[in-house]
């Protein structure tokens, strides 16, 4: 884990234990600051008159022109910058918008009423189907374990042996419920991190040389693909319905659902090549490309907020509360109605764990848009 993953990981968890009024113990037990830097953070996190005056600093960004405005002015990726000397300001900057937001509008606000009955809603956990090429399907999850050849799996995780097909090529299918995600490792090293709601087509094995292939039926997955150097040059290539992603070896998100007209398709490190109905495009780091209606474009993005959700986190950047809660119903298993349509566009900006209690994050969203909502069974219901 780098150094910049490692202050994303503590930042996220250091924001989830202030939410929940518990003593930031990944901040304290952290090595990557001193103890004045720590107490900088906390007191830069707990103040209440410093978060106001931030709020107003909030308002007046323009983030995409100053990000584009920032990548001018670097000549190297992002992650690779030595920003150690710079943790403190990095950690801060993570935690603003859901501390703010939390602090502020609940010090000033009474919480809506929840109304909440059987059962409980509990937030997703490590969990999928395994389909084998006999059309078997084996249940993975914690507390389970699963082994045959060439495969084994310990419950939290599937691993495929780094082996070369000699023969025809088996494929396997991996099916993420929601309420679920699931990370497993291919044939050919390359990682792979399944979001709620995913399916992905992948061959049991690779035959070194000729193209590496696997399909995203639906869904939203992270890849951290093997490089070609390491498979006699052989690319990797991801289909989905409409496009196809070629790489050398690469990271990058692509999340292509069923509910959703559009694949969003984000490059965080290498090089990648988009094809299909469209002129093909070649994505930098730090930008992400939207098909849509068989046209693509190409705009940069903030890659924390595009790829969170994989470490842990959800990252919502003025997002409509509409599309906020596509992402809570994946996660949670829940149904969302909209008795005032006119809350459903309405923005949210925050940080906010996966592990927390769904009642937590909707009383945050809801303290901080005045939204009145209630939890009737499994629903969550905007009135």
């Amino acid at each position: 884990m780098s150094i910049f993953e490692k202050i994303l990981k503590i930042s996220s968890q250091t924001a989830s234990s202030i939410l929940k009024r518990e003593k930031p113990e990944a901040l304290k037990d952290s090595d990557l600051f001193t103890d004045s830097d720590k107490q900088y953070i906390l007191e830069h996190l707990t103040d209440k008159e410093l978060l106001k005056k931030r709020s107003v600093l909030l308002q007046q960004i323009n983030k995409k022109e100053d990000w584009e405005a920032l990548q001018d002015k670097i000549e190297v990726p992002v992650r690779k910058l030595p920003i150690w000397r710079y943790a403190a300001v990095a950690a801060v900057i993570v935690f603003v918008s859901t501390i703010y937001f939390y602090k502020n509008d609940v010090n000033e606000k009474q919480p809506t009423k929840v109304v909440l009955t059987q059962p409980v809603i509990k937030p997703g956990t490590d969990k999928a189907i395994l389909v084998l090429a006999n059309g078997q399907q084996v249940a993975l999850g914690k507390g389970s374990q699963y082994s045959s050849k060439g495969v084994h799996s310990n419950g939290t995780e599937i691993i495929y042996n780094n082996e070369t097909a000699k023969t025809a090529i088996a494929y396997n299918y991996l099916t993420i419920p929601r309420g679920g995600q699931f990370f497993i490792k291919l044939a050919d090293g390359t990682k792979v991190w399944l979001n709620s709601e995913s399916k992905l087509k992948f061959p049991v094995s690779f035959v070194d040389g000729e193209p590496r292939q696997v399909e995203l039926v639906y869904g939203e997955v992270y890849f951290d693909v093997s490089p070609s150097t390491a498979h006699k040059g052989s690319h990797f290539n991801v289909v989905t319905k409409n496009q196809n992603v070629e790489v050398l070896g690469t990271e990058f998100n692509i999340k292509a659902y069923q509910d959703t007209p559009a694949i969003f398709t984000t490059l965080v490190e290498g090089k990648v090549n988009l094809s299909g109905s469209f002129d093909n495009t070649i994505l930098k780091p730090g930008y992400q490309s939207v098909l849509e209606n068989n046209r693509i474009r190409v705009a940069a993005v903030d890659v924390f907020n595009e790829v969170s959700w994989k470490d842990g986190t959800f990252s919502f950047q003025e997002m409509p509360l509409k599309e906020i809660m596509k992402v809570l119903e994946r996660w949670y298993d829940i149904k969302t109605v909209f008795k005032n349509k006119a809350v459903e566009n309405r923005t949210f900006n925050g940080i906010l764990d996966k592990d927390q209690k769904i009642e937590e994050i909707l009383n945050i969203i809801s303290n901080t848009n005045n939204i009145a909502y209630e939890i009737n069974q499994k629903t969550v219901i905007f009135k």
